[in-house]
């Protein structure tokens, strides 16, 4: 027997997308008793996420498999038990079918139950709320309450892909400001056997949460799933329309949907852990299957839809108005985008509406144009333009994914500032300063991702802007990275420098 691939697995940190807050609430209301509550699916006049309009004409999700990527769920909870499917849970921890959570003093494995709420809690059953896709089957995967490896990531987001159409995470590596960290070998093969072979061919749809690093700078972009052509990564706003204080700012983010904000800004409602009720689900954990959700509601009105296809939808009808970011720009086809937001908020009926008559895009095309191989010396406080003229990208029309593959070396990492300009004029700003990263190790060979220039051309010259904002560091151009109908820009590789290793971190989004 030959073997062809080994390695040790290690533990790594994730941590979940949410914030410890109040106490929960035990239901004794009639007809889920916390929909008067529910601001961000009731409010009306553009100021929640369409949902009610899409549940006027039938649509609840009905047929679509939801499961939660979490720390366990509460599968008789009597909002869930409904629409439980176990075919859609496993425990990869314990290694058995049961995702049932491990019960402690502080109910630290809340987390996956309140996300299952937001996508498929029952609807007028006189219990808690009722969830944006009330007729969907939602399962759930116990995978961070043990340690979390590469093989451990792989079993989750490959669990039943011909059963499960949707996958929602809401965790990621530290948001701490000083980590880049992403999905190892085995992760990745899982989302690209996803994409690629998932639900017949048409390719899993995998939600992730953009992360909560605002206080500490973090960018999302540093986190390699968020920053993935694979994931649909979701932002938050605040009941008021705001970047919320946690919000992590990237080009990668797609789009957004309501959560918590500051003191006074009301939170998401959900089921929690005893068969009760909380007012106080946060963070871009709640985003996230918020948006699976409203995924669910296209998804349920267009079976043929492909992942590519849904990532299409959302930024054709997520809506800028009333999100109140300092960046919003117009790109070269019209759009305005913002790396707070995306491309604005989630809008559930205007999914529905255009998921009906769509017609599936052509296959993903990818063009990689090499740019010159020249050594740059960035002093500090200064910076260099690489500029590359591109005038033939075979079989890409219309770009969709940029990537900018990037290694340097850097004396601290978190001095670094890259923006990439389209030839259209769209700029985008794949790193931004992170004043926590002290980190000597640079990148190596790093895909930063914008989705700001969807639509556009990929023809003409390019721009790729790193600054030094401290001490000298050198870049290498190679070659420039886009997926999309994918084209690829630049990629940088290093003169110098050492690989960060060490153990990871999985943290949940809360």
């Amino acid at each position: 027997m030959q073997v062809r691939w080994a390695e040790q697995q290690v533990v790594k940190r994730r941590v979940k997308r949410d914030f410890i807050t109040t106490p929960t609430y035990r239901s004794t209301w009639m007809n889920d008793p916390k929909w008067p509550q529910m601001w961000y699916l009731n409010r009306g006049g553009s100021l929640d996420m369409n949902v009610q309009a899409a549940w006027a004409e039938g649509v609840t999700g009905k047929g679509v498999v939801v499961t939660i990527l979490d720390d366990g769920l509460e599968k008789d909870h009597p909002d869930l038990i409904k629409n439980y499917d176990p075919n859609a849970s496993y425990d990869v921890n314990s290694h058995d079918p049961d995702p049932m959570p491990r019960y402690d003093l502080v109910d630290s494995n809340r987390h996956g139950t309140r996300c299952a709420g937001e996508v498929a809690a029952d609807a007028n059953n006189s219990i808690c709320a009722v969830g944006v896709a009330f007729e969907a089957s939602v399962g759930g995967v116990r995978m961070l309450d043990g340690d979390v490896t590469d093989a451990v990531e792989a079993r989750s987001l490959a669990l039943n892909p011909q059963h499960i159409d949707i996958y929602s995470a809401s965790w990621g590596p530290d948001d701490d400001g000083k980590t880049v960290d992403g999905p190892g070998q085995l992760a990745t093969r899982a989302f690209v056997e996803g994409i690629k072979n998932g639900r017949g061919g048409k390719g899993s749809v995998f939600v992730w949460a953009s992360g909560n690093g605002g206080r500490d700078q973090d960018n999302c972009n540093c986190d390699g799933y968020t920053n993935s052509i694979w994931t649909l990564s979701i932002s938050s706003a605040t009941e008021k329309g705001r970047v919320p204080w946690y919000s992590e700012a990237c080009s990668s983010t797609l789009a957004t949907t309501y959560s918590s904000g500051s003191l006074g800004e009301r939170q998401i409602i959900t089921t929690d852990l005893h068969h009760s009720c909380t007012s106080s689900h946060t963070g871009t954990s709640a985003s996230a299957p918020l948006a699976a959700a409203i995924c669910a509601l296209a998804l349920q009105v267009n079976r043929d839809i492909t992942w590519r296809d849904m990532q299409h939808i959302v930024v054709r009808t997520a809506r800028p108005e009333n999100l109140e970011a300092p960046d919003w720009q117009t790109n070269g086809v019209g759009r305005r985008v913002s790396h707070r937001f995306g491309y604005g908020l989630m809008d559930s009926y205007g999914m529905v509406v255009l998921a009906r008559n769509w017609t599936s895009v052509p296959p993903q095309q990818k063009c990689e144009v090499n740019a010159p191989h020249v050594e740059k010396l960035i002093p500090q406080k200064s910076f260099v333009t690489l500029e590359l003229d591109v005038t033939d990208c075979p079989k890409v029309n219309f770009l969709e994914h940029v990537q900018a593959k990037v290694s340097l070396t850097a004396d601290r990492r978190g001095d670094i500032e890259i923006y990439l300009a389209s030839p259209a004029g769209t700029k985008s700003t794949l790193l931004a300063q992170r004043p926590h990263d002290n980190s000597r190790s640079g990148f190596h060979s790093w895909p930063f991702l914008t989705v700001h220039m969807w639509g556009e051309r990929p023809l003409g010259k390019w721009k790729l802007e790193i600054h030094n904002n401290g001490h000298f560091f050198t870049a290498e151009p190679l070659c420039w990275k886009s997926g999309s109908s994918s084209f690829m820009v630049p990629e940088l590789t290093q003169t110098s420098g050492r690989h960060e290793g060490g153990v990871k971190t999985v943290v949940e989004r809360v």
